[in-house]
C-alpha cells in the first residue's frame, strides 16, 4: 500500500517520477486567476486559517452543502473556528474529490503539516497553522513568492480603475509581475438587467456619454489601451453559449439603444449584438498581440433564492449544454477571413465538447504563433484527475500536447498554487505511461523539454511574457 500523498503521489512509473523531478520546480505563470490586486498591494497578514483558506472558496462551500452542513457554518455568522471545524469534519467524506487532495497539498506545502485533516485532528491543525500565520510569511506577496510565481494576471472589468495595478507597478520591489487581464463580460451581457447600469459606470470611467454602439466600441478601445499600458497580455470572455449572427452597424446600434431604454430584446437581437461586439474586441486583441480566452459553458446562478441572499460566485453554478461547434467555427472563420483572428485559447466546461474544441484548433492554425489556437486546461468542474487526463488525451489525440500552455489556478485563493503541482504530476504520469508502454521512446532530453514547456515555457512564449 502506498503512503498517503507521499513524494510519489500520482506518479505510477519510474519515468513519471523522473519527469516530475525535472519540472516540479519550474516557475509558475498564473495567466488566469481571480486574485485581488488590491489584496496583493495592501499585503496584509490574514487573521486566521479560515480567512486565508475558506473565505470566498465556493468549491469548498458546495461540498459542505452537499454534506448537509448548515449555511451558518459556510457563509453565515459562525465563528472562524466553527467554520474551520465544519470543514475539518467534512474532509474525511471527500474521498476522490480534488478538494481532498488540494487541501492536503496546501497543508503540506505551506504549513509542513502531513496529518490528514478531520474532526480528530482539527484542533491540532488549527492551532499549529494559526501559530505559523502569526509568526509571519503568510501575506499575499509572501505566499506568491514562496510558490515561485513569476507573473500573475488578474481578472479585471473594463470599468475598473486599475489603480492597484498602477500602484504595484510604480512601487516596484516585488519579485512577481502583476498584470491585468481584460474581462468584458458586462459589456457583452446586453440581456442582463444590470447592463444599463454598467454602461453608466463605464461612462464615469471614460468621462463621456456612451449613447450609441460606435461610441461604446471607442470607449472599450480606450480601456484596452489602458490595460495594455500596464502589461496586459490576455482577454477573457465567459460565454454560456457561443452565438453568431451578423448584423449591419445601424441594426446593432438600434439594439444597443433599445437595451439602454430597458426594453426586452429578442434572442436574435442578443445574438447579433454579442457577435458584432465579440468581433470588434477580437480585432483589438489581435492588433495588440493579446491572447483571447473564451471560457464556454458555465450556467450561472441557478438557485434564485440563494442568489438573492448571497450574490454571484457563491457555489450555485453548473455546466451548460448548448451546441458549440457551428457558431464557434463561424465566429473564428469570420475573423480569420479578415486576418484578424488573435491567438485564442478555448476552454470547455462541458466535457462533451472536448473533441469539438480539440478538433477546432486545427482549422485555424498558422505561422503567426506556435499552436496559435490552444485548448485550455481542464476548467472548474473538470479540474480533477479524470478531467485533466481527458482534456490532455483529447489534445494529444487531435493536436500537439507538447506545445500546450498548461495549467491555470482560476482561483481567488493565495494558497491555490499547489494545483500547479497537482497538474504537473498528472502530466508526467500521463507521459510516463506512454514511454513505459512503448508508445514513445525514452528520450530524456526531449521529454524534459516537453514537460518543462507544458509547466511554464510554452505559456511564457505564447503570451510573450517579458520578465
Amino acid at each position: 500500500m502506498k503512503k498517503f500523498m507521499d513524494d510519489d503521489f500520482l506518479l505510477s512509473t519510474d519515468t513519471a517520477k523522473s519527469l516530475f523531478a525535472a519540472c516540479r520546480r519550474e516557475p509558475i505563470f498564473d495567466w488566469h486567476c481571480h486574485l485581488s490586486p488590491k489584496e496583493i498591494y495592501e499585503n496584509e497578514t490574514p487573521q486566521d486559517l479560515t480567512q486565508l483558506w475558506l473565505g470566498g472558496d465556493h468549491y469548498k462551500w458546495r461540498a459542505m452543502r452537499s454534506l448537509g452542513i448548515p449555511e451558518r457554518y459556510i457563509t453565515g455568522d459562525a465563528s472562524s473556528y466553527e467554520k474551520f471545524r465544519a470543514w475539518a469534519g467534512a474532509m474525511p467524506y471527500l474521498l476522490g474529490n480534488p478538494l481532498y487532495h488540494w487541501t492536503h497539498l496546501e497543508l503540506q506545502r505551506y504549513f509542513d503539516i502531513d496529518e490528514p485533516l478531520s474532526e480528530a485532528s482539527c484542533d491540532r491543525i488549527w492551532n499549529e497553522a494559526n501559530a505559523k500565520i502569526r509568526a509571519g510569511g503568510f501575506t499575499p506577496r509572501a505566499l506568491i513568492e514562496k510558490s515561485n510565481v513569476v507573473c500573475v494576471a488578474t481578472t479585471d472589468d473594463p470599468a475598473d480603475s486599475l489603480d492597484y495595478h498602477r500602484m504595484l507597478k510604480e512601487e516596484g520591489g516585488f519579485s512577481c509581475k502583476v498584470i491585468p487581464a481584460f474581462r468584458p463580460d458586462k459589456a457583452l451581457g446586453i440581456e442582463l438587467s444590470t447592463f444599463a447600469g454598467w454602461i453608466h459606470e463605464l461612462e464615469g470611467r471614460v468621462n463621456r456619454r456612451l449613447d450609441n454602439f460606435e461610441v461604446l466600441c471607442d470607449a472599450l478601445a480606450t480601456r484596452i489601451e489602458d490595460f495594455d499600458s500596464l502589461g496586459c497580455r490576455a482577454s477573457d470572455q465567459a460565454l454560456t453559449e457561443v452565438l453568431f449572427l451578423r448584423a449591419e452597424p445601424g441594426e446593432v446600434n438600434r439594439i444597443y439603444k433599445k437595451a439602454l431604454r430597458g426594453d426586452a430584446l429578442t434572442p436574435e437581437e442578443i445574438a447579433a449584438y454579442k457577435t458584432e461586439l465579440m468581433r470588434f474586441l477580437a480585432k483589438e486583441y489581435a492588433a495588440h498581440g493579446w491572447a483571447m480566452e473564451i471560457h464556454i459553458g458555465a450556467m450561472r446562478n441557478n438557485n434564485a433564492k440563494m442568489f438573492r441572499l448571497l450574490g454571484a460566485d457563491t457555489g450555485y453554478d453548473s455546466i451548460a449544454d448548448a451546441p458549440v461547434a457551428q457558431p464557434l467555427s463561424r465566429l473564428l472563420d469570420s475573423l480569420a477571413e479578415e486576418d484578424a483572428l488573435p491567438k485564442t485559447i478555448l476552454f470547455a466546461l462541458n466535457p462533451k465538447d472536448n473533441y469539438v474544441l480539440g478538433s477546432m484548433l486545427g482549422n485555424f492554425q498558422n505561422d503567426d504563433a506556435v499552436s496559435k489556437l490552444q485548448f485550455g486546461s481542464a476548467w472548474w468542474f473538470n479540474d480533477n484527475i479524470d478531467g485533466m487526463r481527458a482534456q490532455m488525451q483529447a489534445l494529444m489525440n487531435l493536436g500537439v500536447l507538447s506545445k500546450f500552455v498548461g495549467m491555470v489556478t482560476d482561483s481567488r485563493s493565495f494558497l491555490s498554487y499547489p494545483r500547479h503541482e497537482y497538474f504537473r504530476r498528472i502530466v508526467c504520469d500521463l507521459i510516463g505511461f506512454l514511454v513505459e508502454s512503448g508508445q514513445y521512446p525514452n528520450d530524456t532530453a526531449r521529454l524534459t523539454e516537453i514537460v518543462r514547456g507544458i509547466a511554464f515555457e510554452n505559456a511564457k512564449s505564447y503570451f510573450d511574457l517579458q520578465l
